[in-house]
């Protein structure tokens, strides 16, 4: 199978020629959480919902997790017990190899993190977990290292981890990583995940001819979920035109950003279509609180206060949420939706959660509604052949659809669930 390609558009993916949607699950600590016969437990799972992707972080993600921590480090122990940065230690990457072996021989696309914001001097989780700060002089060895391991399985490359991109101290560490990966293997994709709510790429990077996705993070504030579509917009209108992936909304079972409550299936199908049909057409990445740490029940969490207690992994697992994506990920390919451009000027109604899109020649059109309302759209719905699926059991619904002043009108789905309509002439 080969590697992961952007498409001529520039806008999507492609995959042994044909288009290719990034469906990625969210698994940043399995290299240093997560025993090798959980793994392919996982894995099997993971691939009967659709998924085709997963993110991982190669460096343990220490400010933020689940004390779950098994095996060895990934660097020789210095004699003061700190880890020696011009030592790295095969053994833990023997076993992370053979765990992206396993995923990639059963047709999954690795994303992997290659410098976690933890590991840059200055960074904001490097300040919270004292005594990991990489010397920057061992970047570009500690780089070819992770490339020279997991290039024989045609790795997506994220090269920072939930950065803020504070400073040009900081940016150097990455744009260091960056161009060393580059040079090594200029035909990986190469993206930058950034922190929640966050677009504003500093130059040096958004110029950058070794850039090539926009990735971003909707996040796990309960206030801020219109983020899954703004920052779509935001990465769309850059000037340089990149495929878009939200490779990290909020996660199904996560804690509302502080407060009491935690999203469900429901928020996680939000997620995705708002995402999607507003330009993060190429991808989507889902996470299970609990799978992404790898937690046990009865561990410690850094976290409780912001996320709320992980579940167990096993329960995280078989969240909905993930089914609910598989199945819209299916939806798009069957109805052929990656290709359609947002266009949210075309809708009446004043509630921008509800999300359009069309194809070029308008011969298509999709819209989603988190909840059940009359829809205003400035299209003449005239002689379009539509259909409604309310996504919370899936059922197939017929659409009524009248005409008004400067458009036309589609009647409120009597099902109390998100939906998405599809007409088509």
């Amino acid at each position: 199978m080969s590697k992961v390609a952007i498409a001529e558009n520039k806008l999507t993916l492609t995959r042994d020629g044909k288009p290719f949607f990034y469906l990625a699950d969210t698994v940043w600590s399995v290299f240093s959480n997560a025993e090798e016969s959980e793994w392919l437990e996982y894995l099997r799972y993971r691939k009967a919902q659709g998924f085709n992707a997963l993110q991982i972080s190669v460096l343990p993600v220490l400010h933020d997790a689940s004390d779950t921590y098994t095996g060895s480090y990934p660097y020789e122990l210095a004699e003061d017990g700190t880890w020696d940065f011009y030592r790295i230690n095969d053994a833990f990457f023997d076993r992370a190899e053979r765990m992206v072996r396993a995923a990639f021989d059963m047709g999954f696309v690795p994303a992997l993190v290659v410098l976690w914001n933890t590991y840059v001097p200055g960074a904001w989780a490097n300040k919270q977990v004292t005594g990991y700060s990489m010397p920057k002089e061992t970047v570009e060895m500690y780089t070819e290292y992770v490339v020279r391991r997991f290039a024989p399985y045609d790795p997506i490359y994220f090269i920072s981890g939930d950065t803020k991109f504070e400073t040009d101290e900081i940016n150097e560490y990455f744009m260091i990583a960056m161009k060393k990966l580059k040079s090594l293997r200029p035909d990986a994709l190469t993206a930058l995940h950034p922190v929640g709510n966050f677009h504003e790429l500093p130059e040096t990077f958004l110029s950058s001819e070794h850039l090539d996705l926009y990735i971003y993070q909707s996040g796990h504030n309960l206030q801020d979920q219109h983020m899954t579509y703004s920052l779509a917009e935001s990465f769309r209108s850059k000037p340089v035109r990149r495929p878009v992936i939200n490779s990290e909304p909020c996660y199904e079972g996560h804690g509302h950003g502080g407060r009491y409550g935690r999203f469900d299936a429901f928020d996680l199908r939000k997620a995705f279509w708002s995402s999607v049909l507003a330009g993060a057409n190429a991808g989507f990445a889902y996470g299970a609180h609990g799978v992404w740490s790898w937690h046990r029940e009865g561990a410690g969490f850094t976290s409780e206060g912001w996320s709320k207690v992980p579940f167990h992994w096993l329960t995280a697992l078989r969240f909905q949420g993930a089914w609910d994506v598989g199945y819209a990920k299916s939806l798009l390919e069957t109805h052929g939706l990656q290709e359609l451009e947002p266009r949210n000027d075309l809708l009446l109604t004043p509630y921008p959660d509800i999300r359009v899109a069309v194809s070029a020649d308008l011969r298509k059109i999709a819209i989603y509604a988190p909840y059940s309302n009359r829809i205003q759209v400035a299209l003449d719905l005239t002689g379009y052949a539509g259909q409604a699926i309310a996504l919370k059991d899936r059922s197939a619904m017929p659409t009524d659809v009248s005409s008004v002043d400067g458009g036309s009108e589609i009647a409120m789905l009597q099902a109390n669930s998100d939906a998405l309509y599809l007409f088509t002439r």
